[in-house]
């Protein structure tokens, strides 16, 4: 059994069921494929208690099932001020869930607290747009900056973590 503490890294949007499941996905196979389960570990929550317990918007689902992945297994949560001494990483969808959570932040936690953005290579934008207001096109975008920022995330990890 590997004695090593796993990475942990929590993606957050506000409701947690378009953005931060999606994120959650895209990276959980990201790990898979680059066989790190074992060091990495992921999960998702929502700024807000809107969607607690439902699984990822269907429009989410739908998008990444075209990419090979499955999100029917995941349920909203919401985001806790204990997720700071849980996670190495936390990151947010955008500056307004980055306030929300900067508010809750106790202070003497492990979690580096970041735009999920900020590891993208190829987009220039700093927030992920939600798309739930829009049409399956917003969802396409999403999961390609996701996708982006996904990769950044990962390259950083290992050479961070020495993974």
């Amino acid at each position: 059994m590997n004695s090593i503490e796993p990475v942990k890294i929590l993606f957050v949007c506000m409701g947690n069921i378009c953005r931060s499941p999606s994120a959650e996905g895209v990276f959980r196979k990201l790990v898979e494929d680059q066989q790190l389960t074992s060091a990495v570990e992921i999960d998702s929550a929502g700024t807000h208690a809107y969607h607690v317990g439902e699984s990822p918007d269907r429009r989410a689902q739908a998008t990444a099932k075209t990419r090979n992945i499955d999100l029917s297994s995941l349920r909203g949560r919401q985001f806790i001020a204990a997720d700071f001494n849980e996670f190495d990483y936390i990151l947010a969808m955008d500056e307004s869930n980055l306030r929300h959570m900067s508010d809750q932040d106790p202070g003497d936690g492990k979690a580096q607290l970041s735009l999920f953005l900020n590891f993208a290579t190829k987009h220039e934008e700093t927030e992920v747009p939600d798309p739930y207001y829009g049409g399956n096109q917003g969802f396409e975008r999403v999961f390609t900056m996701i996708q982006d920022a996904s990769e950044g995330l990962l390259d950083h990890v290992r050479k961070k973590h020495n993974l």
